[in-house]
């Protein structure tokens, strides 16, 4: 008998998608008339409108349900069966950025492609490509996992490839996600404690690295090199720049979204009368829609949304330990610690407690690649939930037979 999906799981993310396209029809009226606006001026359209992204937001969401409907058709050992083709098409999408990309403000992270409506980020679709190699790597070498030669330097090897073409974008949020994410997973998997710290040393090393090689000059900024802007945002973090505020930079926009957050304790305002969306907060509707969220429903909101991250991390964490198929488990782990960090990295940055990045809030920030990527990672899960046992017991993995 043919087992269903886990419901729990899809009805609690159905939430927050809903959720979602209802805020963004709240937080991206200004900058829907604005971009509207700019079109007009391009002789695209006649007349500027305010729901621009609320538009664009509908389309996203019906093509994101229809995918996530045929992929649940799909048994997920198909994605094991193609781990290497999807993985290196993941490596050429990398690739290919780097040679022909759409540039946004200075960044090069997206690649048109004619036939899609869309431009699209790869690095999105890395990240699901990666979860699914590296459970595929562990499945197959599981023997292994504690040698140096035949596990540790080829895991090493593919994760270093992975980081240098990022890098090269440069993207060094998305690699502050890739990496940690990747050591659970590997650590989940019994890793050898001295790889481990290893890998850690490694770690600080590349962080110190690129802070280290984006100087600039504060009072001119000549001689920006790529890495500048990751230095100026920890600079500006650790230093509170005054003047960077004033002249509408990078903690400018923190400091607006903390006065959207603790609006709600003096103005009592409610949904669709954020004064932070018009203007002060620029480009609400992708990092900082978080802010918007508090400002508009209240603190407690802050709660909930943290609340229903938390319960698809166990409903993720409940799949990984009750099903009994290595793939499986290596991949339910790994998706549901990217999803809470990425989560929390977001969560952070608007409370001012991290540097500014470019890291979304899972399933809630307007982000057509991030979206979709997360829909495929649903569908796998949903697929993986129809082969778990409820009756089985949470316990250990064991470093011999790597079974529950």
């Amino acid at each position: 008998m043919k087992k269903n999906v886990d419901y729990k799981l899809f009805f609690i993310v159905l939430v927050l998608i809903i959720f979602w396209m209802v805020m963004i029809s709240s937080v991206s009226v200004y900058w829907s008339f604005k971009l509207t606006n700019t079109m007009v001026l391009k002789w695209l359209i006649e007349e500027s409108f305010n729901y621009f992204y609320v538009i664009r937001n509908i389309i996203h969401v019906i093509i994101s349900l229809i995918i996530l409907w045929i992929l649940t058709k799909v048994n997920y050992s198909f994605f094991e069966k193609y781990s290497k083709h999807i993985f290196w098409i993941a490596i050429f999408l990398l690739i290919l950025v780097l040679i022909k990309w759409t540039t946004y403000k200075w960044a090069t992270w997206w690649l048109n492609i004619p036939w899609l409506p869309f431009d699209i980020q790869p690095t999105e679709f890395l990240k699901l490509s990666l979860v699914i190699f590296f459970a595929t790597f562990l499945k197959k070498y599981k023997w292994y996992l504690t040698s140096f030669k035949y596990w540790y330097l080829p895991f090493m090897w593919f994760l270093l490839l992975v980081t240098l073409l990022v890098w090269l974008q440069p993207d060094f949020w998305t690699i502050m996600v890739i990496v940690p994410v990747s050591i659970i997973m590997y650590f989940y998997a019994w890793m050898n404690i001295k790889h481990l710290l290893v890998t850690i040393w490694l770690w600080i090393i590349l962080i110190l690295s690129v802070y280290s090689a984006g100087e600039y000059d504060k009072e001119t900024w000549k001689n920006i090199n790529k890495f500048w802007y990751i230095r100026q945002r920890i600079d500006n973090f650790l230093d509170d720049n005054e003047e960077s505020i004033k002249n509408k930079t990078i903690n400018y926009q923190t400091e607006q979204a903390l006065i959207a957050i603790w609006s709600w304790w003096i103005k009592w305002l409610w949904f669709w009368w954020s004064i932070q969306k018009f203007w002060y907060l620029p480009e609400v509707q992708w990092d900082f829609i978080f802010s918007v969220i508090i400002e508009e429903l209240w603190f407690i909101w802050w709660l909930v949304l943290t609340l229903l991250y938390m319960y698809i991390w166990y409903r993720w964490f409940y799949i990984a330990s009750r099903v009994s198929e290595l793939f499986g488990k290596f991949v339910a782990v790994w998706i549901s610690s990217r999803i809470l960090i990425q989560a929390f990295i977001n969560i952070w940055v608007n409370l001012n407690i991290v540097p500014l990045t470019w890291i979304t809030l899972p399933f809630i920030s307007y982000w057509w690649s991030s979206l979709l990527s997360l829909t495929i990672w649903l569908a796998i899960l949903l697929n993986i939930s129809r082969n778990i046992d409820n009756e089985q017991k949470f316990s250990r993995l064991n470093r011999n037979n790597m079974i529950f």
